[in-house]
Order: C-alpha cells, then sequence, then structure tokens
C-alpha cells in the first residue's frame, strides 16, 4: 500500500500526529514485583483479615495504658478483699473488673491482659529486625565476596544450627544473671529487664542463620548476572554493590523470612515464660499467666483461655499472613 493510497490518508487523518496513542491492554504498566506483590495482598481477603487481626493487637499493646485506665484499673493492684480464704475470687466480670480478677492476688485480668500483648510483641518484632538485618548482611558477605569469608561464615551458620536452642535459652538466663551479681541481689524489676533482653538475643541468635543461609544462595546466583558484572567492570564499590544493586533483588526472601519468623518468635517468648525462663513479674507476660493459670484451671478456666485465646488469635493471624505474603512474593508456591 503506497503512501498516497486512499486508505493511507484516512489513516493518517484519523491518527494526527499529535494525539496521545492508544493505551492497550497489552501495555506494561511498569510496576515492580513488590509493587505486584503488595497489590496481591490487598485483594486477598485472608490476608486482609489477618492484617487487621494483628494490627488490632498492636493497637492494644500501644494503647494498654489508655484501655487499663478506661476500665479504671492497673496491673499491679491487689484486690484481698474480693478473694475468699483459699485464694477464690469472690467476684467474676463487672463493670469494676471486665475480665475478672485473677485468683490469689485478686489483681486486674482485663489490665494485665492488655499489658500481657507488650512483650510478645515487642520481643517478636524486635528479634525479627536484628535477626533479619544480620542475616542478611552475613549472608551479602558469604555469596558476594566467597573463598575464606564464604567458608567462616558459612561454619558459623552451620555451628549455630548445630546448638540446641532450648538448652542454650534455659542455660543463659542464669549466667547473665550471675554476671550481674547473682539472682538473689537483683530485685525483681532487674531480673526481669534482664530476661527482657536476653530472649532478645536467643531469638535474635537462633533466628539469624536460616536467613543467611537463603541469601547466601540467592546471591551466589546473581553475582554472575551482567548488571553486577558490569557494576564490578566499571569500579562501582562493592559496599554500593551490595546494597544498591544486590539488595533490592532480595526483598522476596526477606519480606517471606521474617513475616514467617514473627509468630514463631511470639510463640517462642510465650513458651520461655511458661517453662519460667521467660519473662518474670513485675513484666506482664502471657505466657507466664498461662502457668501459673494452670493450677487454678477448674476452679477459675477464663484465667487460663484469656492468654490462651490471645496467643493463639495473635499467632494464627501471623502465621496466615505470612503464608499469604509468601504467595504474593513468589505466586509458584500457591497451592
Amino acid at each position: 500500500m503506497s503512501i498516497g493510497s486512499p486508505d493511507s490518508t484516512v489513516g493518517i487523518e484519523d491518527h494526527p500526529a499529535s494525539a496521545e496513542p492508544v493505551r492497550t491492554a497489552a501495555t506494561p504498566h511498569g510496576k515492580s514485583p513488590s509493587r505486584i506483590a503488595f497489590d496481591r495482598l490487598r485483594k486477598d481477603r485472608v490476608a486482609v483479615i489477618c492484617a487487621s487481626i494483628v494490627l488490632f493487637f498492636i493497637l492494644i499493646a500501644i494503647f494498654a495504658p489508655l484501655l487499663a485506665k478506661l476500665e479504671g484499673q492497673d496491673y499491679s493492684t491487689f484486690h484481698t478483699d474480693l478473694i475468699d480464704e483459699y485464694g477464690y475470687p469472690t467476684i467474676s466480670f463487672n463493670a469494676s473488673h471486665w475480665f475478672g480478677i485473677e485468683p490469689k492476688t485478686g489483681r486486674d485480668n482485663f489490665a494485665r491482659w492488655v499489658y500481657g500483648a507488650r512483650p510478645s510483641l515487642i520481643i517478636a518484632f524486635l528479634a525479627t529486625v536484628v535477626g533479619t538485618v544480620i542475616g542478611v548482611v552475613m549472608g551479602l558477605l558469604a555469596g558476594f565476596l566467597g573463598g575464606w569469608v564464604d567458608r567462616v561464615i558459612s561454619w558459623l551458620i552451620d555451628f549455630v544450627l548445630s546448638l540446641p536452642y532450648l538448652l542454650f535459652a534455659i542455660a543463659l538466663v542464669p549466667i547473665v544473671e550471675s554476671m550481674r551479681g547473682g539472682s538473689f541481689n537483683l530485685t525483681p524489676q532487674e531480673q526481669a529487664s534482664i530476661r527482657f533482653y536476653v530472649l532478645i538475643f536467643v531469638l535474635s541468635f537462633f533466628g539469624w542463620a536460616g536467613l543467611a543461609r537463603i541469601i547466601r544462595g540467592e546471591v551466589l546466583s546473581l553475582r554472575e548476572r551482567e548488571f553486577v558484572l558490569a557494576a564490578k567492570a566499571i569500579g562501582v564499590p562493592t559496599r554500593q554493590v551490595l546494597f544498591k544493586e544486590l539488595l533490592p533483588n532480595l526483598v522476596a526472601p526477606i519480606v517471606i523470612s521474617a513475616s514467617l519468623a514473627l509468630p514463631a518468635y511470639v510463640t517462642a517468648e510465650a513458651g520461655l515464660s511458661f517453662l519460667g525462663v521467660g519473662l518474670v513479674e513485675p513484666i506482664p507476660s502471657w505466657g507466664q499467666t498461662i502457668s501459673v493459670a494452670t493450677n487454678w484451671f477448674k476452679a477459675d478456666p477464663m484465667y487460663l483461655w484469656l492468654p490462651v485465646i490471645g496467643i493463639t488469635a495473635l499467632v494464627l493471624a501471623l502465621a496466615l499472613l505470612g503464608d499469604a505474603i509468601r504467595d504474593a512474593f513468589d505466586p509458584k508456591t500457591r497451592r
């Protein structure tokens, strides 16, 4: 067909040069993989519900003082006039004590419940952040530098993964307390603070190794790609190659690992507190409450069920949200 043909003339008139090109369905939108993953998450009803539940518990932890003040109670006041001579509560749920009171001490259950959400979330989030940062840095260094650096870091990863996590956590608490003068010379607040930081250290120490191994494997496959070789060829500093070129390509495994670590850390904190090597008084803790409540289950079952429901709902929401994040970032894993 010639330029001067009627068909071509009509085509030119219908589509002048100044008009905007018509966007077709095949035109790419230029979205990044992370943007596409978050779009999938927004369309996932289970992920939205679980994120709302997690946000609910975060708000409870943040506004615990306000909620306790709204009820008119606090978590440390003893109400011995509301328990009988055997330690059993003489009242149930009422306007003054929304969740009743604690057996033997008479402390308010609602105030202790909302404050108990704080250490679980703080420890889990801090351990996740610390473990993720260490794991990413070690994995990047091992995979990119190779040689003796890779061998040393790989040996450290294998060493950490071979340690018995539970025995390590149980043994570390008395060791740290003895370094501070022994448990008999420490106030309850000092003991609680020591155990709080020991828990964060233990969970972070055992949490970085698995992520470092994943990141190392990803970097080993990425370091031979053209964009990395080009950056090295023009003399880009190693630090910039690691954190400007490689790190953006590792968002998916990092986000997936962090989202799956959170529920594991919440459960670990509750389990260690239940075993007596986690948090102690005067810091309220759901795991600590469960440990005490098992002795009063027949007389006051709600005293046990309240922290159990809190931990179960939070861990289940975090776990399902982690699965949804994994599926959003890696659609091949969808069931």
